[in-house]
């Protein structure tokens, strides 16, 4: 599985372990219950995040993954994207603060 990041001038594809899915749900079913209380999301306040949303946040942490050098947490969320909204085969993560800003790219 692959999910395809477009960060800037740089697309880089993410090669996803096969087990991910089933061995990341319980980090992912945290990651909901975080966001079921809501989330700042740039300078609005999102009381229950939708998935387009949580995916949005996920890939707004993907940048603070690759920032930190975090193999591990880049491909958590590269999988929590893949698990809630397994049509998207690539992200267009925005770098100017606007988290809402982020495409969820499908299939056309």
């Amino acid at each position: 599985m692959q999910l395809t990041l477009h960060i800037d001038d740089v697309t880089r594809t993410l090669d996803l372990p096969d087990n991910l899915m089933e061995e990341g749900e319980d980090f992912f079913q945290k990651m909901d219950r975080d966001m079921d209380k809501g989330w700042q999301m740039s300078r609005i306040w999102i009381d229950n995040p939708n998935t387009d949303e949580r995916c949005q946040i996920a890939a707004n942490k993907i940048l603070d993954a690759i920032s930190a050098e975090n193999e591990t947490l880049l491909l958590l969320m590269a999988g929590y994207i893949k698990s809630r909204r397994p049509d998207v085969v690539g992200v267009r993560i925005d770098t100017s603060g606007d988290m809402t800003e982020t495409e969820l790219l499908t299939r056309p």
